[in-house]
């Protein structure tokens, strides 16, 4: 597959478009998710041509009140057949013992492997897709303004990310025409910042 081309061809279709032209070519794809903001998009769209995908969430056990309600919603709501995935420790005893320590610093890059990267890896490992679709968009991070629509990280796993040239705006307007619920109260203790990527993608 030479996804230089196909990313030049699909530039400017529609998402649902391309969610279809994946998944006519894929045989285990997996949607992952954290259920931060607009995350409901990627998840309401990719249903809506395979209602039965694996929805992956590696939980951190540090969302908040509200982003848990938000996941529950969406999993009833869009009846999601949705995998769990938490870290080997509670966030409790982790607190006792590393608590969420500060960027930058190799207690961060152990608290981020133990709450994010570790159950990730296992969640890959369990499910073996040939395809993933993610949320990732131009404009978040340097590293994703280097991607497309189609790329493949270092786990050799091929990314589809169908909005990957959306604006917030034109998400809002998705998000308004199918009456949908955002959630905007997400907090993830791995990045902090929103311009810092968290691991999973590069």
């Amino acid at each position: 597959m030479n996804l230089s081309q196909i990313n030049k061809q699909l530039k400017g279709i529609d998402p649902l478009e391309i969610i279809e032209y994946s998944l006519s070519n894929t045989k285990k794809p997996v949607i992952t998710t954290n259920f931060r903001p607009y995350e409901v998009v990627i998840i309401h769209a990719v249903t809506q041509v395979k209602p039965d995908i694996k929805v992956i969430w590696c939980d951190t056990s540090y969302n908040t009140r509200d982003t848990y309600k938000h996941a529950q919603y969406l999993i009833d709501t869009l009846k999601l057949n949705i995998d769990i995935y938490v870290p080997k420790l509670s966030a409790g005893f982790r607190d006792v013992l590393l608590g969420i320590p500060e960027v930058d610093t190799k207690a961060h890059q152990i608290f981020t492997e133990q709450v994010k990267l570790e159950p990730f890896k296992r969640a890959m490992k369990e499910h073996q897709p040939d395809l993933w679709f993610t949320n990732l968009r131009k404009g978040q991070t340097a590293f994703r303004d280097s991607i497309d629509i189609f790329s493949k990280g270092s786990d050799g796993v091929l990314k589809v990310s169908p909005f990957y040239y959306y604006s917030d705006t034109q998400l809002d307007v998705y998000i308004e025409q199918h009456k949908l619920l955002n959630e905007h109260r997400y907090y993830d203790p791995t990045k902090v910042l929103s311009n810092r990527e968290c691991g999973l993608h590069v």
